[in-house]
């Protein structure tokens, strides 16, 4: 029985008229990516010779992809973090909650190990730390937006800080995440607890 690598379905794929490239090409790739990052390879020394051979593909395939290294790793940030949230819309209390567990559950704390591996990458290079940025910008005006909501319909404060309070929600969840900051805060109960200390500042 003759097997077909992924590699091969996607040169099938590139060379069919009219279809699409292969997305399991691209799944693999990515998770290569966050595999390698994940068990303490650095952003810097990551190559794409070690993620065409732990995807099973040709580095040309990568190529095709995306033009570069980083190119590929802020697709591997954006696939990491998932979906945008959706807040209900209810309560500011409870979409920060929701917001706040969303980036504290089990995948995410996994994935707290490739960002930390990103960090050094994005002081060094401004151009790497800008397309980042992007990549997060939306996710922040989420909170962003469940914040100026609040201050508009009195839930919070009207001189609030709004900026300053998503470093303050934001700051200690990644803290958490990457570095398990201080191993005296329970994980149960986490969001719940950042966002009332929070609020109790922010309230009207």
């Amino acid at each position: 029985m003759t097997t077909v690598s992924v590699d091969d379905a996607a040169d099938q794929e590139r060379k069919a008229p009219g279809r699409p490239r292969d997305a399991r090409a691209d799944a693999a790739i990515i998770e290569a990516v966050l595999e390698l990052l994940s068990a303490g390879q650095s952003a810097d020394a990551l190559s794409i010779e070690a993620v065409a051979a732990r995807a099973g593909v040709g580095k040309a395939t990568i190529y095709r992809r995306w033009p570069n290294k980083e190119a590929l790793l802020i697709d591997a940030v954006a696939a990491m973090k998932g979906p945008l949230p959706v807040p209900a819309g209810e309560s500011v209390r409870d979409d920060l909650v929701m917001l706040i567990a969303g980036m504290r559950n089990k995948r995410m704390e996994h994935y707290g190990k490739v960002t930390a591996c990103l960090v050094p990458e994005l002081l060094k290079s401004p151009e790497m730390h800008r397309i980042y940025y992007g990549v997060i910008e939306p996710r922040r005006d989420v909170m962003r937006q469940v914040l100026r909501r609040g201050v508009e319909n009195g839930e919070l404060r009207a001189d609030l800080d709004v900026e300053l309070t998503m470093l303050m929600l934001s700051g200690p969840t990644l803290a958490q995440n990457m570095l398990r900051w201080s191993p005296h805060v329970a994980d149960e109960g986490f969001a719940e607890a950042l966002v009332d200390a929070v609020l109790r500042g922010a309230a009207p």
